[in-house]
């Protein structure tokens, strides 16, 4: 039987998250759990994906509600179920395929795990695990498992494949959107809408003059930011009228048309639209930039590399499920 750790070696990172609150109550369930899924001759209990759900749903709970939280929970739950399958039918082909672990690998990362996470105080490791139900056995078995699936992920897929060049061109091509950052201006803007009360034609007549008094004094040298804390009908006022900085998706077509054709400290004249006047400064412009190709190229090659290696262990995985008996429930 060939040693598995001579076919590839492996490290680890181990996580405790098994170690958490309610671990006893979740081993219980599993004794009296219904089915899940089988995979070949082994059972995959509803237990066993609530135990993996354990933290994934607790974050959903905090970020989603209702509904659209029944939703996430039932897709982070299908998820939780195919990883479970998956794990499965990647330990049966570790052991149809004959490989072994050395004891001491699974003993490097008991060791490892006791340092990082106990501050090598293994009274208080073992402490912890039979707080949470659990026994050093059990542990081992475990992390066993882990070691068995990132290592048969790792053999599965060729390391040695290369993104050419003409990938990479095409990605950014398709994708030069991503890398691009499109026109701004720094906008401020006086907004006059017409009072309520009184007549309406008379009303927005009033906001027209008043515009057109607003745009002379600017002319003359007022302070815009003033005028606008003064005068503007809009939630900027407080601000001076300060629109920050923005692209061409913020304003409606007809202001954009004026915004965008005016020079760093140019005033606009009065916009109407329906019954509200505007008056615009842009106090500066920046022009769209786009990143060249010769300072992405890693960047999209390590991309492309890793979307093809989740691709390739993706169909690995399928083969497995092909040639294996797994019936979900």
């Amino acid at each position: 039987m060939i040693p598995f750790v001579r076919l590839f070696p492996c490290t680890c990172v181990v996580l405790l998250s098994f170690l958490v609150p309610g671990r006893v109550a979740a081993q219980q369930e599993r004794m009296v759990d219904g089915i899940a899924a089988v995979v070949n001759s082994n059972i995959i209990t509803y237990g066993q994906v609530r135990e993996l759900l354990m933290f994934r749903q607790r974050s959903l709970s905090e970020n989603y509600k209702g509904d659209e939280l029944r939703d996430k929970m039932k897709e982070s739950q299908d998820a939780a179920l195919k990883d479970l399958v998956d794990r499965q039918l990647i330990i049966d082909s570790f052991k149809e395929q004959g490989f072994q672990i050395p004891d001491h690998i699974i003993q490097d990362q008991i060791n490892k795990i006791i340092r990082e996470e106990f501050g090598g105080d293994r009274t208080a490791f073992v402490r912890t695990l039979k707080a949470q139900g659990f026994t050093l056995p059990r542990f081992r078995e475990i992390e066993r498992d882990k070691i068995i699936v990132q290592a048969m992920r790792q053999r599965a897929v060729r390391s040695d494949f290369v993104i050419s060049p003409d990938k990479i061109e095409e990605y950014y091509r398709k994708n030069v959107a991503e890398y691009s950052t499109p026109e701004e201006i720094r906008l401020s803007m006086i907004v006059l809408r017409p009072d309520e009360t009184g007549a309406a034609e008379n009303a927005v007549e009033a906001k027209r003059v008043m515009a057109q008094e607003i745009r002379g004094k600017l002319a003359d040298g007022a302070d815009f930011a003033g005028m606008a804390q003064m005068y503007s009908d809009d939630s900027t006022a407080d601000l001076g009228g300060d629109w920050g900085w923005i692209d061409r998706k913020t304003l409606t077509a007809d202001l954009n048309k004026v915004a965008f054709s005016l020079s760093p400290g140019q005033l606009s004249d009065v916009v109407q639209v329906g019954d509200t006047f505007y008056i615009m400064r842009v106090e500066a412009r920046k022009a769209a930039t786009t990143k060249p190709l010769a300072e992405l190229r890693e960047e999209i090659g390590k991309k492309l590399f890793e979307e093809e290696r989740i691709r390739l262990q993706e169909q690995w995985l399928e083969t497995l499920r092909k040639k294996a008996y797994v019936k979900i429930y």
